[in-house]
């Protein structure tokens, strides 16, 4: 390899990723907090309201993806409560409008690399904060862990054998188990 390529593969592997923002570089985007267009307190909601996770991200035991919650949600509560808030009234008009909110996509793993939500919340009895940190704590939330392969790598081998929802767990640990 000539010493050009080297420079460009160590410059583009320190760039960061699309949409990603400074200091989001691939391989980790720990730290990564992005500013939302309506901001929203998990420590709020989730923290001091007690909101469990699963009440807004009802997908992350049901299918592949947790998703974004629908703005619908939001007004399950906000229909009663802070009415007249500017994200509250942001929300609104974004259901009048028929237009979703534009939330920018904090954790992101490579398009290689298959991930099932359901697979280990659901069945493998994983919690929330095992992989995306103290969320209920969290103004504006963060990717605290650096979910590189290594990261779960590490989780699959000391879960392995574990007691789980449905039984002793045996996540994979061959390069089939979670690349396409």
């Amino acid at each position: 390899m000539s010493l050009r390529s080297v420079l460009v593969f160590a410059v583009l592997a320190a760039a960061p990723l699309p949409g990603c923002g400074q200091g989001c570089s691939i391989g980790s985007q720990q730290g990564y907090s992005p500013v939302q267009p309506i901001a929203f307190s998990h420590a709020l909601h989730s923290g001091e309201f007690r909101i469990e996770c699963l009440y807004c991200h009802s997908g992350a035991e049901q299918s592949r993806h947790a998703g974004v919650p629908a703005a619908q949600i939001c007004m399950n509560c906000h229909r009663q409560v802070k009415q007249n808030a500017p994200g509250v009234r942001r929300v609104a008009r974004a259901i009048a409008s028929g237009r979703p909110i534009q939330w920018t996509k904090v954790h992101r793993l490579p398009d290689h690399v298959y991930f099932n939500h359901e697979r280990h919340a659901r069945l493998g009895g994983v919690v929330c904060q095992n992989c995306h940190g103290p969320v209920e704590q969290m103004v504006r939330v963060e990717q605290t862990e650096l979910m590189t392969m290594g990261w779960c790598l590490d989780c699959h081998r000391t879960s392995k054998g574990q007691a789980g929802p449905t039984g002793p767990l045996a996540p994979p640990t061959d390069c089939s188990g979670c690349h396409y």
